[in-house]
């Protein structure tokens, strides 16, 4: 590695999905730049509300999308 590349900031992402309604905020996940969410990583909890969020797109949140965090 060179020292322009550790030197670097990497970006971070995340999923996030927008909650269709006001009552409840969304959720996001870490994810790569495509919007992979390796499952592996997340705690159970986490886990259990990404499968959740994925199961209600369009009825109780709106389609994810990918954010770069710096």
């Amino acid at each position: 590695m060179n020292a322009l590349t550790s030197a670097t900031p990497r970006a971070t992402y995340e999923l996030r999905f927008p909650c269709r309604s006001g009552e409840r905020s969304g959720l996001s996940f870490p994810c790569d730049v495509q919007g992979r969410v390796d499952m592996d990583e997340l705690g159970d909890r986490a886990r259990n509300d990404y499968l959740f969020a994925r199961t209600v797109i369009g009825r109780d949140f709106l389609a994810p999308e990918v954010i770069c965090r710096q």
